[in-house]
């Protein structure tokens, strides 16, 4: 669905100024729930294609995508910029002052990542498991910076989701820094977490958000 709809815009099918279909008339068009159109319709405004307004429905308001991504409150470039100034030495701290409860916790985390099928749980347990990493280092500043960013690392993940397809690679590299996690080593989870900001960067890229050069 999304991809159609950003095809839409993007070839004038649907033009700048144009009013979208309500979200009943979409999920009918395309046979999906509303809840999958509300994802969609969130991540063609992440993208800067469309704004919603309350009472009066969701607007084209570009044909291209927006060279930064909005996310929430943040830009896809200012998570690209702060995440791995917060979360890579997060997560080395978190492989030498974890708990063996902290590790039943990601374990579980994880776990449940791997067998869930609905996009908006999935999400809601990515950013859980960025912010437990986070609580597990022991530092009280990366702690609140990322429960402060849960809500657009939320955005990023479901933006990612629907369009570059990104669910499978990230459980697979959040499995990599659990591991790294569990041998206790600084090293091999900072590295982990590294490879994971690279590659989500990388994702962005793809979508007309690449990071500042420099």
């Amino acid at each position: 669905m999304l991809a159609d709809l950003r095809s839409e815009i993007e070839s004038g099918t649907v033009p700048v100024g144009s009013r979208l279909p309500s979200e009943s008339a979409l999920a009918a068009r395309y046979g999906v729930s509303r809840s999958v159109v509300r994802e969609a319709l969130r991540s063609c405004a992440a993208l800067g294609l469309t704004e919603t307004h309350t009472g009066k429905g969701t607007f084209v308001v570009s044909g291209r995508v927006s060279g930064d991504l909005v996310l929430g409150r943040y830009s896809a470039r200012d998570l690209t910029e702060a995440r791995p100034h917060i979360e890579i030495p997060a997560a080395g701290l978190a492989a030498v002052r974890r708990s063996e409860e902290d590790l039943a916790t990601l374990r579980g985390i994880v776990a449940d990542m791997a067998l869930e099928d609905d996009p908006a749980a999935w999400v809601a347990l990515d950013a859980t498991f960025h912010c437990h990493i986070a609580r597990t280092s022991g530092n009280k500043v990366f702690e609140s910076v990322v429960t402060d960013l849960r809500e657009a690392l939320a955005h990023q993940s479901e933006t990612l989701n629907l369009i570059a397809d990104r669910q499978h690679a990230s459980d697979l590299e959040h499995q990599k820094i659990l591991a790294a996690i569990e041998a206790g080593s600084a090293e091999l989870a900072s590295a982990a977490m590294a490879e994971h900001l690279e590659a989500v960067g990388r994702a962005l890229g793809s979508l007309g958000s690449s990071p500042p050069e420099g």
